[in-house]
């Protein structure tokens, strides 16, 4: 047997949502134990920010998940490739939120941007010539290495 509904006086209202309103203040935010501090740090207009590359998970699962229904009905090696490729992608965007590094080569939704390299340790060569590599960032240039410009 269901019990019956109570019913509340608007007095009893309010002071119910006084109540909640004070509850969620008294709140803390999320401390979002699973993320890496150094990506939960970063601000939200960062590339590699947390909210921009949750965005990106929850579209390319989105389309993990099409691609998926399109290989059960009719397998094809393109679409199989391409799953892959989003399945891979998306793995490694939940590692990068887990651990703060970024094991992909692009980023962006649709892995529309390349990642750039920087030299962080310089190598040289016996004759104490540093060896650098194009399109590296190197911070004794403050620029990114082109052969052409240096020669």
């Amino acid at each position: 047997m269901m019990k019956k509904k109570r019913k509340l006086t608007e007095d009893q209202k309010d002071q119910r949502r006084e109540l909640l309103a004070k509850a969620r203040q008294s709140k803390a935010p999320p401390k979002y134990v699973t993320v890496a501090p150094g990506v939960r740090e970063l601000p939200e207009d960062h590339k590699l920010s947390l909210k921009n590359v949750r965005g990106w998970i929850k579209a390319n699962r989105d389309e993990r998940i099409r691609l998926s229904k399109v290989l059960r009905k009719n397998f094809d090696r393109h679409v199989n490739s391409r799953f892959q490729i989003v399945d891979t992608y998306v793995q490694n965007m939940e590692a990068y939120v887990r651990s703060g590094v970024w094991l992909d080569l692009f980023y962006g939704e649709n892995q529309e941007n390349k990642i750039g390299f920087r030299c962080k340790v310089m190598a040289y060569d016996e004759n104490g010539m540093a060896k650098r590599t194009e399109g590296v960032w190197y911070d004794d240039l403050g620029c990114t290495y082109k052969s052409s410009d240096f020669v």
